[in-house]
């Protein structure tokens, strides 16, 4: 047995499952009052397959790197076997930027990254954060010069963010890690 309720449902005596609707016109099991399936935003475009999702994410996975992956990678002992490039402008370099990277402005990548960059070392490029595809761009027109070539995913924001070292036409520094972006009092975030 089952009643049916247009309250938020409640407890029974007699053991029947009440089934609420709600007022968009869905019943807690999932249905409409018209018979059809309600779908949520996360599900209204069904998920990937697995062998789909497997060939995207490793794809994901080959064109970016993650902030703190790159500041392992640069603080560990010898090469790290990539550069780091800020494609932002001269304003943004001087306000900070990550120590040792190359600063070419994404502008200018077609003139001079032959001059700046080796086609053996895969680069790494960045701009100022994930509201900004500064770093996408200047990771195309390197691509199209033959480079390989992997984003630094959060940018420059992040790298502060995580409370990496960073170099300003001052000197070197670092800021507290933010607590939403990495964890407080350890060196890596487990992921």
């Amino acid at each position: 047995m089952t009643a049916t309720s247009t309250t938020t449902g409640g407890a029974r005596t007699d053991g029947a499952r009440i089934e609420s609707t709600r007022i968009d016109g869905t019943r807690t099991d999932g249905t409409r009052t018209d018979g059809t399936i309600a779908v949520n935003p996360v599900l209204r475009v069904a998920p990937a397959s697995p062998a789909v999702a497997a060939a995207y994410f490793g794809a994901s996975l080959a064109f970016h790197a993650d902030v703190s992956d790159v500041a392992a990678a640069l603080a560990a002992d010898g090469d790290p076997g990539f550069v780091v490039l800020d494609s932002r402008s001269t304003e943004s370099w001087d306000q900070g930027h990550v120590p040792g990277a190359i600063h070419l402005p994404t502008a200018l990548i077609p003139e001079q990254a032959e001059q700046l960059l080796d086609k053996a070392v895969p680069v790494v490029t960045y701009c100022w954060g994930p509201g900004c595809n500064g770093a996408t761009r200047a990771a195309l027109a390197l691509a199209e010069l033959g480079f390989q070539v992997k984003e630094m995913l959060g940018g420059f924001e992040y790298w502060a963010r995580e409370g990496f070292e960073f170099e300003t036409w001052e000197g070197h520094e670092r800021r507290a890690a933010d607590p939403l972006t990495a964890p407080v009092g350890a060196d890596d975030c487990g992921c």
